[in-house]
């Protein structure tokens, strides 16, 4: 019978997409079960649970299918996270820009040292290095909604990530020559190569920037299009930089840049994607949890354990003094530092590109990235959800303060007096004068240090 499917059902994109929401949401309310586990575990546990590592439901073909969702998701993420990084307010705040280029330095120095001393090649030294100074906006951006966090310590911690990656991909570029040298090209593309990456992607960030910027001051007074034009702008970006072999993640998040600095008016940079934003998290750390490699973390077991202590020391201690030393309270300046552990989306892209230029390579820069990434992702996001608490930053936190709670106390009579208002009804009260209207407030949209 013709009408009849003739084979058993293929996994598709629209199915992987569909496995990945509905297992995800069940892990995500085991997790909600467990007040102290933020969901991003649970998300993550049922990915491996499903995953090649675990029963096999979605095999490497099934995840290579859905791979241009997680490509959306990281777009929408990093457009996200693009959009709290100002760069008039990185010019007035000098110290935290150099606070995350010196942790960005340190963090590089101790890794590769780290690795050089226990006999790895000292370019594939430098190219992990340069892929563990990314942090994980993901990680951030959702548990900070999950707890409610709101406060300096958020704001900066976002500056931050963001600085992260954006120092991650120029390391990254800065490498790449030493890393095509491994692989006896021509000097013209050891040259060229790096150039073009980092000169095209950031070109297209600006030129996607700028347009998504023109399109929505001409058309902001239609609300209803405002996710229509983000979305459709990234989605611009993301297809042409993969048609043009340029970075997927770093024009997005220039994208984000670029927008946040040129408005003056806020139209899109501070726009809110409503619950279906929540999908593209649930599918991104499903897909996650889905391709942890528990074999290449057993492989290099002492080597990747050694690195994430070293890492997260690094980063949390470089963070913690720069910040207390420009007079930030310690509780803060820490949970700013534990708030740049999480690594994730940027390491993997990272490691995915260096796999096309040296395929040789793959396999090593792969275990020892990936088993980090596997460890990163499952302590991540409590020790995220930590420092927000160690901040006082979160929902549950303020609505507790007594402080808070004196907004929504009610008001009590003290007492009574007497008010002769017949003034206010005469049509022209005596000696009254026009009152010029007062200007504006202008209200600074910037956490600033104290």
């Amino acid at each position: 019978m013709e009408f009849l499917p003739s084979e058993w059902l293929n996994m598709s994109p629209l199915l992987a997409f569909g496995c990945l929401l509905v297992v995800g949401a069940m892990g995500g309310y085991l997790a909600h079960l467990w007040s102290w586990l933020p969901s991003i575990t649970g998300f993550m546990a049922v990915g491996f649970l499903i995953g090649p590592g675990g029963l096999g439901l979605l095999n490497e073909e099934a995840l290579q299918q859905a791979r241009i969702l997680i490509d959306i998701a990281l777009a929408l993420i990093l457009y996200r996270l693009g959009t709290s990084l100002d760069l008039r307010f990185i010019r007035q705040n000098l110290g935290l820009l150099l606070t995350s280029l010196a942790e960005a330095v340190l963090s590089f120095t101790g890794v590769f040292t780290l690795l050089w001393a226990l006999q790895f090649p000292p370019v594939i030294a430098a190219v992990i290095a340069a892929i563990l100074i990314s942090s994980s906006p993901a990680v951030l951006l959702h548990v900070a909604h999950e707890v409610g966090a709101k406060g300096p310590v958020t704001e900066s911690a976002k500056t931050l990530v963001a600085l992260n990656n954006l120092w991650s991909f120029l390391a990254f570029v800065l490498v790449i020559p030493a890393l095509l040298l491994q692989e006896h090209v021509s000097f013209t593309t050891v040259v060229l190569q790096p150039m073009y990456l980092l000169g095209g992607s950031a070109l297209l960030g600006l030129v996607m920037g700028y347009l998504l910027h023109f399109l929505s001051s001409r058309t902001h007074h239609a609300e209803q299009y405002k996710v229509a034009l983000v979305v459709g702008t990234l989605m611009l970006t993301l297809g042409l930089a993969q048609q043009l072999k340029l970075s997927a993640l770093f024009a997005p998040l220039l994208v984000g840049i670029v927008v946040r600095s040129i408005e003056r008016k806020v139209v899109v940079s501070a726009i809110e994607f409503g619950s279906a934003f929540e999908l593209f998290f649930i599918v991104l750390f499903v897909y996650a949890g889905a391709n942890l490699h528990l074999a290449d973390l057993w492989q290099f077991a002492p080597v990747i354990l050694v690195l994430v202590l070293v890492r997260s020391l690094l980063k949390t201690m470089m963070v913690a003094l720069a910040l207390r030393w420009q007079g930030v309270r310690w509780p803060a300046a820490t949970a700013s530092g534990l708030l740049l552990i999480p690594m994730a989306g940027l390491a993997i892209g990272l490691t995915q590109t260096s796999a096309k230029l040296v395929p040789e390579q793959a396999g090593l820069i792969s275990a020892i990235v990936l088993g980090a990434v596997t460890l990163f992702e499952t302590v991540g996001p409590p020790i995220a959800a930590w420092a927000f608490r160690l901040a006082g930053e979160t929902a549950e936190q303020k609505n507790a303060d007594p402080k808070n709670q004196k907004l929504n106390q009610g008001w009590k009579i003290a007492g009574s007096v007497d008010v002769d208002l017949s003034v206010i009804h005469q049509a022209n009260p005596n000696n009254a004068e026009p009152v010029a209207p007062a200007a504006p407030v202008q209200r600074s949209r910037w956490w600033f240090w104290r």
